[in-house]
């Protein structure tokens, strides 16, 4: 099977081809027709299986056709939590990559460095936020975050976020995203 094999958009699949990327792994063959449909998903794979692409993927293409047929606001449509900053970049580093001719705006919030690049992008508009539990419920206290309009959910490494002692942050987040 190819990309091309997945029903991808063409912008992603020009992404993807500049990234050297022709076949996807079984855990992006898999999750990609899943997430693409709109179903929840719990993806399991090795370190180095090409699971942040399973979701990303999917996800960009999703968020580009709401793009395209006119849904453009400032409100944040997806996050993507995971438990420490250097996940957290490397996920949108992945979204960068993957998202390159898609023209949605991804924020990365994390904690132990200065808030204020943070805020600023998201008052300018964010469609994807990659965060970590603690940064982002600060700022969501501050008023700088609103999940009310997220459509899509990834919890990334939930279980070394669990061991990591975040479950009670990672409740509270889920408190404040919609029901569906």
């Amino acid at each position: 099977m190819l990309f091309q094999d997945l029903n991808l958009i063409e912008p992603i699949l020009k992404a993807l081809k500049t990234e050297g990327y022709t076949q996807p792994t079984p855990i992006q063959e898999q999750a990609i027709p899943i997430v693409l449909q709109k179903r929840d998903l719990l993806g399991c794979a090795q370190t180095g299986t090409g699971k942040t692409a399973a979701f990303a993927i999917p996800m960009l293409q999703l968020l580009a056709e709401d793009f395209i047929v006119g849904k453009k606001t400032k409100a944040p449509k997806a996050l993507i939590l995971t438990p420490t900053r250097e996940l957290a970049i490397q996920i949108m580093e992945s979204f960068a990559a993957y998202g390159r001719h898609i023209p949605l705006k991804r924020s990365v919030i994390f904690g132990g460095v200065s808030q204020h690049p943070q805020v600023m992008a998201l008052q300018q508009g964010s469609d994807i936020i990659v965060a970590t539990p603690g940064r982002l419920l600060d700022l969501m206290n501050q008023g700088f975050v609103d999940l009310r309009s997220i459509q899509i959910f990834v919890l990334d490494e939930a279980d070394r976020m669990l061991d990591m002692g975040f479950v009670n942050d990672v409740k509270k987040i889920i408190a404040k995203l919609p029901v569906q």
